[in-house]
């Protein structure tokens, strides 16, 4: 029997991850806000920022932290819905 991971980043890929994360901040900018690195406030693109953050561990991990925010936040307004 196999058992499933409790992590929520396992087997999510950087580039769902920043996708998920700009569609749910609208944009660069306001993802720019939360994480203020240049890939987010100059001139961001999906591609150019994947390729920052694969070559940058420290700003790799506050997009993960930040994403890991954003499922308990996604998850606490699933609750509130459903009362």
């Amino acid at each position: 029997m196999e058992q499933k991971s409790k992590d929520p980043l396992h087997g999510k890929r950087l580039d769902a991850i920043l996708e998920e994360l700009v569609e749910y901040y609208q944009g660069f900018e306001e993802l720019g806000k939360q994480i203020n690195i240049k890939c987010f406030t100059d001139n961001p693109s999906i591609n150019s920022s994947l390729k920052f953050l694969r070559k940058t561990d420290w700003a790799r991990a506050k997009v993960e932290s930040l994403y890991l925010y954003v499922l308990r936040q996604k998850k606490r307004e699933e609750s509130k819905n459903r009362k």
